[in-house]
């Protein structure tokens, strides 16, 4: 009986970790997901502050440009 009851301790150490493996690929999934998104959003911004100082550089600044709210 004591190696029947090792075997099933092992075989449910073994179940425990494989849902604790599925949960962290899932939540590794999940943050690459959200790097991705934020790594584009930095890509947009950094375009957009480029866009700003060509524009500053040539003379057409942001000083003219109406506020959104306008």
């Amino acid at each position: 009986m004591m190696q029947e009851d090792r075997l099933v301790d092992i075989e449910s150490k073994i179940a425990f970790q494989e849902d604790l493996l599925q949960e962290l690929n899932k939540a590794v999934y999940q943050q690459q997901k959200k790097i991705a998104r934020l790594e584009a959003i930095c890509h947009s911004l950094v375009d957009h502050v480029k866009e700003l100082s060509e524009a500053a550089a040539r003379g057409n600044g942001v000083i003219n440009e109406r506020p959104p709210h306008y």
